[in-house]
């Protein structure tokens, strides 16, 4: 099954880069996060009935000016990204409401639970009154397995391009300008590790909206479940 965001949707994205550009790319903030999200609590979370992964640590997006998304190569992403690395990230695990400074900025950490099965990074940042367009979005979680699973791939959509680690090892890669297709890229076997597996993640966008959907499938593509989902 694909989903693709509405043509509509597409269409007034595209409509309203050039007046995002000109403002600063920063949209109206609402009232909160909802519909699309609730803080995390204190209760463990599990994959949703087709084994999504909804609970997240979201940082606020970095700036990263890009009017197009044909030129998101490997190459390029890889090398926005790791200019755009958060220190630390690659050695600790972040924490609900700390703040980071990046480029200049100083961005939050959100701790949050996804409504929808596609985490709907876009919304994060209009709600926060924060850069929509030209963006990066870093995230990052902790699966928590009570077996060794060696079966497992890491099956991954985005829009438009992002690179995912799996306990500190690169494993999946999707370039170019694309949207976000469900299992999109699945990647090479990887072993879910009896206790606490952490997954981190990247997202870089221009114009249009920002999404991803992450979930764990065994060899023959069937969601796995018995995992929970923790933010710490």
């Amino acid at each position: 099954m694909t989903i693709l965001p509405s043509r509509l949707a597409g269409a007034l994205a595209a409509a309203t880069f050039a007046i995002g550009i000109a403002q600063g790319a920063h949209a109206q903030p609402i009232a909160d996060l909802s519909p699309y999200f609730t803080p995390a609590t204190n209760a463990v979370a599990t994959p949703d009935e087709d084994g999504f992964i909804r609970r997240w640590l979201v940082l606020e997006p970095i700036a990263k000016p890009n009017r197009t998304n044909q030129g998101f190569t490997r190459d390029y992403v890889r090398n926005a990204l790791a200019t755009a690395l958060p220190d630390g990230l690659d050695r600790t695990l972040p924490h609900d409401g700390q703040t980071i400074h990046q480029n200049g900025a100083a961005l939050q950490w959100h701790a949050l639970d996804a409504s929808l099965f596609d985490v709907k990074l876009f919304n994060v940042a209009q709600s926060l009154g924060k850069p929509t367009y030209g963006v990066i979005f870093w995230v990052t979680t902790v699966i928590n397995a009570d077996h060794d699973i060696a079966d497992a791939h890491l099956a991954v959509g985005s829009n438009s391009a992002s690179i995912w680690w799996f306990n500190g090892v690169e494993t999946s890669g999707l370039y170019g300008d694309r949207r976000m297709v469900m299992d999109d890229v699945v990647s090479p076997r990887v072993t879910l590790r009896k206790g606490r597996n952490v997954l981190r993640g990247a997202v870089i966008n221009g114009p249009g909206l920002s999404d991803f959907c992450v979930r764990f499938v065994d060899d023959a593509g069937v969601p796995i479940k018995a995992l929970t989902i923790t933010a710490r």
